[in-house]
């Protein structure tokens, strides 16, 4: 693990070379095929996930199989930090979209980290500020909007600008895919 891509990480970002360099030499890679379940709702865990490249979807499952899609995650981006932090069972589910490559830090390991250094800390409560009020948007877009209103919203925030006057999808979704996105069949 290399400190350039750690520094990628908007995690740790702010973090000086020598902090980063330690991080690195505590860090466990990891490569899965497409289609791997890395980690499954109720799981005990105490590892925070680093997507060095590849990408992932966050989801919940029921008893018959309904999923809905929370997040998809690709290179740059983290996962497992809620069971890290309160010691809890995971919350949702994770699973590769691709062939992904991970960097894997211990809980003990983190958590010198955050003593060490408040802006680590500080970055991690805005992130999940960040990610509260996204859920809080899902939440309002489900009680809120018929079904061709959260699918428009769903693909208007999906779309990158691409030129003047062009927005694309870029990830490849299935009908199912997006019908798991906005809690429809």
């Amino acid at each position: 693990m290399s400190v350039e891509i750690l520094q990628k990480v908007n995690l740790f970002s702010q973090l000086d070379c020598e902090c980063l360099g330690k991080l690195a030499n505590k860090m466990t890679m990891r490569s899965y095929p497409k289609n791997a379940v890395l980690i499954s709702e109720g799981d005990e865990s105490d590892s925070l996930y680093i997507i060095i490249s590849g990408k992932v979807k966050a989801f919940l499952r029921d008893e018959n199989g309904k999923e809905v899609i929370l997040n998809f995650h690709s290179a740059g981006e983290y996962f497992g930090e809620l069971s890290l932090l309160d010691g809890e069972a995971r919350s949702a589910s994770v699973m590769t979209m691709d062939a992904v490559k991970l960097a894997i830090i211990a809980k003990p390991d983190f958590d010198n980290l955050l003593d060490e250094n408040p802006k680590l800390a500080q970055g991690l409560i805005r992130h999940l500020s960040l990610r509260l009020r996204a859920l809080t948007e899902n939440v309002r877009s489900l009680a809120l909007m018929d079904v061709y209103g959260r699918v428009a919203k769903t693909l208007l925030e999906l779309a990158e600008p691409e030129g003047e006057d062009k927005m694309v999808i870029r990830q490849k979704l299935t009908q199912q895919d997006i019908a798991n996105m906005v809690g429809a069949s």
